[in-house]
């Protein structure tokens, strides 16, 4: 049996809380740490958050995004952070990110800033009028703006992990890297992926992983390969 690594965070990107209960059941102590995002909000994602925290010890991540004028991201902070939960997700934007930190006053849960999805490349963000350059110097700017603001952590794609971490900035600071694909998974709709174990080894925390392991037909396997890969020889960070 392979132990739990909290490296590894598991999406529950399925429609609802009794079907994300279900999954996490089927993984069992294989993992310990589970995303809940923005998509299961209405089908009971807070309940769901509750429960796998209260009642079967595991440590959350409420993947929301946040992004608002600073007094309503603050006050919507400030009520999730009654919730006991690890961490929490709102866009980068250096306001944001300060109305964030000021909400989750006392509380030990991590305010993550976005960076850039890694959903998007160059013609998305020019589609969205964000300014020229290569995405990694974007991501890596918004990054250390984050961090300057107060953030606890990034949400960035595993390409830009080394870049990140080499910022004096992210000394002490969580990096959180969607878009991880097992080699040979379908990428979906990530643009900008990488490997379990070339996440780790670049500088990633964590890393998350959602559709590989959901749609396996042995979900509990499926995590316990992917934590076997953050314990092998690939995944070693070169200085550490």
């Amino acid at each position: 049996m392979t132990k739990a690594d909290d490296r590894l965070i598991v999406a529950l990107d399925v429609p609802n809380a009794i079907e994300g209960l279900k999954l996490a059941e089927q993984i069992g102590d294989a993992v310990s740490f589970y995303k809940i995002g923005l998509g299961m909000l209405t089908g009971g994602g807070l309940a769901l958050a509750n429960e796998l925290k209260g009642e079967h010890g595991k440590k959350i991540f409420l993947d929301m995004k946040l992004f608002d004028i600073g007094a309503t991201v603050e006050n919507a902070v400030r009520g999730l952070a009654q919730f006991d939960l690890d961490f929490l997700t709102v866009h980068g934007d250096p306001y944001v990110v300060k109305a964030a930190k000021e909400g989750a006053s006392g509380k030990d849960m991590k305010i993550l800033a976005v960076t850039i999805l890694t959903s998007l490349d160059r013609e998305d963000l020019n589609g969205a009028l964000i300014k020229d350059g290569e995405i990694r110097n974007l991501v890596q700017e918004r990054a250390g703006n984050a961090f300057a603001a107060g953030a606890d952590g990034v949400i960035a794609s595993p390409q830009e992990a080394a870049l990140i971490r080499a910022l004096p900035e992210a000394e002490g600071k969580l990096i959180v890297t969607p878009g991880v694909r097992p080699a040979g998974a379908d990428l979906g709709d990530q643009k900008r992926v990488a490997t379990p174990a070339s996440a780790v080894a670049d500088g990633a925390d964590h890393i998350v992983v959602g559709r590989p392991i959901w749609r396996s037909e042995n979900p509990r396997a499926a995590a316990e390969a992917i934590v076997q890969e953050l314990s092998s020889v690939q995944a070693q960070r070169p200085n550490r």
